[in-house]
This record gives structure tokens, C-alpha cells and sequence, in this order.
């Protein structure tokens, strides 16, 4: 069997993290979602960037949406809702068979410029949801501080929510609670918790980027901290989304969760984020392989699910004891993880928000173009 339908017996259900043009039109996606057994599709800014700047795809649409007045933040906006509709359309069998699993979703993210804004956030949360007009979007917002309330506010209004850029485990408490808050403001507010989804994306390759280099230069140390931190390199972004499971499962238990399951929510399950590997020492699988496990999702860029067609090798893993206390070692090596994450999440907004600076100022060149050649500007 192929490895990546495999996964899916396990419990992990594997979503596509690339959205462009060609591949709905061309039937590469369609293909994925039969052969491969994909179940969602994801995109964010630098997605899109790539795809509207990096191709032609899009040349005769912008074209037409500059000559009729459009913004450059209008254009991009008109072109993603697009893209996300019709990426929609082909995962809504899916999203319409009456076991699901929850899947069947296409992510689109609101502007990272609106990152520290949460009535921004939810504007423009709801402005796309309306724009989209289907049932299986969902709405991508970072779990910043700002984006907190955000998330529990689009909960209440029946509005599909992926958290994204996710980095500590005490943050996905908080993106848990705030879910949990929005559906309790729904039920009192007398509306219909069913067919309500949302995942938590955990970033994960990102973590070890940041923490292997400081732990190798503690092990490279003299002192009897030195094989404590050697022991530590390249645990720590798997050992942290282990611990957001276990959180995961508490949270989605007890009397708190029943009486809103009994209403007929769905949990929120983690999403595994970042999952492409960056550190040519690794295995290129190793955040895929050690994260499958039930009522999970893992985003997978297209390099890494070719990799995974040919030589994945699924397993039921999460739920496997770490043989370290890892995240509990960090402070004995003076590493303050709260502190390393809310970096990580700084630089992560920089991530978004850099292409998508880069990918407004390529559509507004094309405007320009566009209204230059127009017969109206010629006369």
C-alpha cells in the first residue's frame, strides 16, 4: 500500500501544505487526493507568493482586476478566495461523506499585517468567509496574543478556524482553551456547534533550527552539563508536540468536553506544522514518521509527500515514551524555552509578512503595467 494512504489506518489524516493554480486546473491535486489519500489542503502568504509571483498563471486575472480598479490588496485577496474556492470544490466529496474525519478543508490565512489585531482579525476572518461561500474553508489565524480572542470570537460565529504559528506547548493550551470558550459562547448563544472544525498547527522543524546550534555549542562545552545537551539535539520539537498531545487529550476529556460533545462539537485536533525537514543531519522524514498517531493531521509541503510515496514507513508513534525529559532539561542548561518560542514566533510573523510585502509590491508593478496598457490610458 502506498505509505501515505497507509498513514490514514493510523488515525493522522495528511493534508496537502502547497496551493497553486496549475494543480487545480491541471488535475495534480484530484490526483493527490485519489492516490495519495490527501485530505485537506493548506496555504499561507508565502505560499501564495510563490504561486502568483513565482508563475503566469495568474497574468490574465490580474490583468483584469487592475483595468477595473482594483487595489493591489484587492487583487491578491480576489485571486487566493479564487484558488481556496476552487481547491474547495474538489475536497468537498470528502468533506460530504458522512465519515469525514473532520477532513475535507482548504486553509486560507488572513493578512499578516493584521497579526497584533484582533478586531482586524476577525473582520477580515468573516469577510472571507463570506467571500468563500463554502462549507470546508477554514479560516487560518496565528495564535498570538491578539489572536487569541480572535480565534474565540470566529468559533462563536460558526466559523472554521486553523490556528497557525504555534510553537509551546502552554500557547496551544491557550489556542485550546480559546476554542473550547467559542463554542461555549455559540451554545449559549443558541447556535449549532455541529460541522464546526478547527486544528491547532504545532510548528515543528523550526524549533530545532533555533535550539540544535545553542545545545551543540553547550555539549561542545567542558562540564558535566555537556552530555545532558548533547543528549537533547534534535528532541526537543518532537518531545514538545508529544507534550502538546498529552495536553490535547486532557483538554478533550472529562465534563467541560461532554457536555459540548453532547451538542455535537468536534474536538480541535493538533495539526503538525513545519514539517519539511531543515538540518541535513536529520532523516527528511523524521517529523513525519515520529508524529503519527489518532485524531491528528500532519501538513506536508510536496517535496517531503514525494519522499514519503516512496520510502515512508507509518507507524502508530506518538503515543512512544521519550526517553529524556527533554523540555524539563531545558532550564538546567540556562534555556528558557518561553523565551526562545515567543522568538520563534517573531520570526515566524516576519516569515508571512515578508512575502507578502514582497508579493503586494509585484502585483501593484503588474497593475501599474496593466493600467499603462489599457485603451483608457492610451486615449
Amino acid at each position: 500500500m502506498n505509505p501515505l494512504v497507509a498513514i490514514h489506518s493510523f488515525g493522522q489524516s495528511i493534508w496537502l501544505d502547497y496551493i497553486r493554480r496549475n494543480i487545480l486546473q491541471n488535475g495534480e491535486l484530484q490526483r493527490l487526493l485519489d492516490e495519495d489519500g490527501v485530505r485537506g489542503v493548506t496555504s499561507n502568504p508565502a505560499i501564495f507568493e510563490k504561486a502568483i509571483a513565482g508563475s503566469d498563471d495568474y497574468a490574465d486575472d490580474v490583468r483584469r482586476f487592475a483595468q477595473e480598479g482594483l487595489s493591489a490588496e484587492e487583487i491578491y485577496a480576489r485571486l487566493a478566495v479564487a484558488d481556496v474556492q476552487a481547491a474547495c470544490d474538489l475536497l468537498r466529496p470528502l468533506y460530504d461523506h458522512p465519515e469525514n474525519g473532520g477532513d475535507g478543508y482548504v486553509s486560507l490565512e488572513v493578512s499578516p499585517n493584521l497579526i497584533h489585531d484582533t478586531e482586524g482579525t476577525v473582520a477580515e476572518g468573516l469577510h472571507f468567509w463570506k467571500e468563500v461561500n463554502r462549507p470546508n474553508v477554514m479560516i487560518k489565524v496565528p495564535a498570538t496574543r491578539a489572536g487569541l480572542p480572535a480565534i474565540r470570537q470566529l468559533i462563536a460565529a460558526g466559523v472554521n478556524v486553523n490556528v497557525t504559528l504555534i510553537f509551546s506547548v502552554e500557547r496551544y493550551r491557550l489556542v485550546a482553551e480559546a476554542y473550547l470558550a467559542g463554542l461555549e459562547d455559540r451554545v449559549r448563544a443558541g447556535g449549532s456547534v455541529q460541522r464546526l472544525d478547527s486544528v491547532a498547527s504545532f510548528f515543528l522543524s523550526r524549533i530545532d533550527v533555533l535550539l540544535d546550534p545553542q545545545l551543540e555549542q553547550l555539549a561542545a562545552a567542558s562540564g558535566v552539563q555537556g552530555p545532558l545537551a548533547e543528549s537533547l539535539v534534535g528532541q526537543v520539537a518532537i518531545a514538545s508536540a508529544k507534550q502538546a498531545y498529552t495536553v490535547y487529550q486532557e483538554l478533550f476529556a472529562g465534563p467541560r468536553w461532554a457536555a459540548l460533545q453532547a451538542q455535537g462539537a468536534q474536538p480541535q485536533r493538533l495539526l503538525w506544522a513545519s514539517t519539511g525537514n531543515k538540518n541535513p543531519k536529520y532523516d527528511n522524514l523524521k517529523y513525519v514518521e515520529a508524529l503519527i498517531g489518532p485524531n491528528t493531521v500532519n501538513t506536508i509541503p510536496v517535496e517531503t509527500l514525494d519522499l514519503y510515496r516512496t520510502g515512508g514507513q507509518p507507524g502508530n508513534r506518538l503515543a512512544d515514551a521519550v526517553t529524556v525529559d527533554v523540555l524539563g532539561s531545558l532550564p538546567q542548561l540556562g534555556l528558557d524555552l518561553e523565551a526562545l518560542t515567543d522568538q520563534l514566533e517573531q520570526e515566524g510573523e516576519q516569515k508571512f509578512t515578508e512575502p507578502f510585502g514582497k508579493l503586494l509590491a509585484v502585483l501593484e508593478q503588474k497593475r501599474q503595467e496593466a493600467l499603462a496598457e489599457s485603451p483608457a490610458a492610451s486615449n
